[in-house]
């Protein structure tokens, strides 16, 4: 049992869900997010990039590694993407010269072709994949899900129905009034500052306002957060906890490529990077030759999402199976300044919380007697 130093930092959310503190992890690896969650937070795995019979066994292994405490899994659900596609059919219909500009890069930065596929060059982001994903969801043993981007209202039943706590992350007022009306219990609000797909508010002007408009649903905040005085803002906004995903790049769990572990620890808040690139929407990633090749002004013009994915998705798995270093890249935040050796998720965890309390304890000269 946790002593009652342990449970200095839990709040009525942290009660709810069984977790020691108020500490929300995202990470693109089931390693992570299992530490995050026996470590005393919550560890959410990132779980967009899996086809769904590979999602379903990776949340059994999930389940396996942190069995006694509550984890969570979180999908992008966009609404307006194709009902059914294959990915021969949105490959027809990308233009002969985003063809060639991404041959270029295979010649100028000589990637040898993938021997095997990734989720990017295997799948199309679909309705009809997001169903199959949300299906191995609700028949997994995680207790919370979260939708990464969209909030349709037949999802969050469905997974409601399942017996799961739902959370959305919102980047503005109107995406958080969208969440509501789905029936989410959690609103995380993410702001500018954000790894992966952000939107334009940032972080400390967005959190308040989601806040007044949540009627009553504990919030958390989201976005450049890597340091404990910044959960300690959060709380004191009135936020129910913060949602880090940045900070766990570092950890020794995640077991990056040497490469990409070295770019990241390198980075500062300024070497991260707004791009459609990536997915079609805008998502913030460390910057690497291929961000900065998109940009270039020779560049076509990124395509909208899922053909960007289609287009890309043969060099992006050749670059992560061959190690080409320049082209290397993870949506990473601007907290990626925090990310500065190679750790555990424990030692993280330890951290925060210990940096949280600290500036906790800054506030009571201004609290009343």
């Amino acid at each position: 049992m946790a002593s009652t130093s342990d449970q200095s930092l839990a709040n009525a959310l942290c009660r709810r869900l069984g977790i020691r503190y108020p500490v929300f992890g995202l990470a693109h690896s089931i390693e992570v997010a299992a530490a995050i969650s026996n470590a005393g937070g919550l560890g959410v795995y990132a779980a967009a990039r899996d086809g769904p019979n590979e999602l379903a066994q990776k949340l059994r292994d999930l389940r396996a590694l942190c069995p006694d405490v509550p984890v969570g899994v979180d999908l992008l659900l966009p609404t307006a993407l194709p009902g059914v596609s294959t990915p021969e059919d949105v490959s027809a219909a990308i233009p002969e010269g985003h063809r060639r500009f991404v041959d270029g890069l295979f010649e100028r930065f000589a990637v040898p072709p993938a021997t095997a596929g990734n989720f990017f060059s295997q799948y199309v982001r679909s309705q009809a994949l997001f169903e199959e994903q949300v299906a191995a969801v609700a028949q997994s043993e995680v207790e919370v899900f979260a939708a990464g981007v969209g909030t349709p209202a037949d999802t969050i039943a469905r997974v409601r129905r399942a017996g799961k706590t739902t959370m959305a992350l919102v980047g503005a007022v109107k995406h958080a009034r969208k969440a509501i009306a789905a029936g989410v219990d959690v609103l995380v609000a993410q702001g500018y500052d954000a790894g992966g797909h952000t939107g334009a508010i940032g972080t400390f002007t967005l959190v308040p306002q989601i806040i007044a408009a949540a009627e009553g649903r504990p919030v958390l905040a989201a976005g450049g957060i890597g340091e404990g005085s910044q959960i300690a803002a959060a709380l004191a906004m009135g936020a129910q906890g913060a949602w880090l995903g940045t900070v766990w790049l570092g950890s020794a769990e995640h077991r990056l490529p040497a490469a990409l572990t070295e770019r990241l620890l390198a980075a500062g808040s300024e070497d991260t990077v707004i791009t459609r690139a990536h997915s079609g929407k805008p998502c913030r990633v460390v910057r690497s030759a291929f961000s900065d090749a998109w940009a270039a002004a020779d560049a076509p013009a990124p395509l909208d999402m899922p053909y960007q994915q289609a287009l890309t998705g043969r060099l992006l798995a050749a670059v992560e199976e061959h190690e080409i270093a320049p082209l290397m890249y993870e949506a990473a935040g601007q907290s990626v300044a925090w990310v500065k050796e190679v750790e555990p998720v424990a030692r993280i965890m330890d951290r925060l919380v210990r940096q949280t309390r600290q500036s906790l304890e800054c506030l009571r000269p201004y609290l009343p007697d």
